[in-house]
């Protein structure tokens, strides 16, 4: 079965990728933690990982019901690095949920007469009714980094977005949508290593594109876009929670927990929906670019 865009990842890491990465993938194991400024050297151990998982889910099911029970609204966006993670987190946030509470958006490029709308036009349409909760695979932040990043808007466009956006996040706020800005973060050489996997594997080339390909060669210009968004959209009203997430494990236990952390709910058990691991989740301070 011959390789998607013929191979380029694998290409892109014989040939391109910068010797240190090179260095870093080569022969270790899959459970070694390839960043060394990751703060644990080998993933999560599955018993440990698996028991707080089941006990982060039964704390879903209990927000579920208070929210459909007191009609609260939740939206929580989920950004990150391609292969940082985002749809596996996802999954298990809301495998165990009911679909009519909790639903996912993942809207594809705009169409011709979303083109000539209020760039937020289409997200607000996704919007929660009371009782829902609304988790986005990717969101309006699309503007602030990967339609920067591949020239797929102006400058003055970005610029207007930027201008907006605090008072949209605000509006929602005020609204009583509780908001929860999620963004995954996963070092150069785990990213290449994830891309190499999903390569090699038939049941996983599907979540590769273009973009994937080519942004493997605009890793720094990725990190200004990243760092330029996290400036001028992290505040009080609307802040980041930043999940280092080279160890998946890891990262979906600290994300599920910084959004359980911060709610009240019926039956809530706070051992359980404890504050998420501060040494690898926290704001735009601890992202590693």
């Amino acid at each position: 079965m011959p390789l998607p865009f013929d191979g380029a990842i694998s290409t892109f890491y014989k040939d391109t990728a910068p010797e240190d990465l090179r260095t870093a993938i080569a022969g270790l194991e899959k459970d070694t933690i390839l960043s060394d400024t990751y703060p644990y050297s080998e993933r999560m151990k599955r018993k440990a990982y698996e028991a707080d998982i089941a006990a982060l889910q039964c704390e879903l099911v209990k927000l579920q019901s208070d929210v459909k029970e007191t009609g609260k609204r939740v939206v929580v966006v989920f950004e990150g690095r391609d292969a940082a993670g985002k749809g596996g987190t996802i999954k298990r946030f809301r495998e165990n949920l009911n679909p009519r509470v909790a639903r996912v958006v993942a809207l594809s490029k705009p169409s011709d007469r979303e083109k000539g709308e209020w760039y937020f036009q289409r997200y607000v349409r996704q919007l929660p009714t009371e009782g829902e909760i609304v988790l986005f695979d990717r969101s309006w932040y699309n503007r602030g980094v990967v339609e920067k990043v591949f020239g797929f808007c102006e400058d003055d466009e970005r610029a207007h977005f930027f201008q907006q956006l605090p008072h949209f996040e605000e509006m929602l706020v005020d609204e009583g949508i509780h908001l929860f800005k999620i963004w995954l973060n996963v070092g150069r050489a785990e990213q290449l290593r994830r891309f190499l996997s999903r390569e090699g594997d038939p049941l996983k080339q599907w979540k590769l594109s273009w973009i994937d390909v080519e942004g493997l060669k605009k890793w720094d210009d990725y990190s200004a876009a990243i760092s330029e968004t996290f400036e001028k959209s992290h505040n009080e009203i609307a802040p980041w929670t930043i999940v280092r997430s080279d160890d998946k494990r890891r990262a979906r236990v600290a994300a599920i927990r910084s959004v359980l952390s911060k709610l009240n709910y019926a039956g809530k058990i706070d051992a359980a929906a404890c504050a998420p691991d501060g040494k690898i989740c926290g704001g735009p301070d601890i992202w590693d670019a």
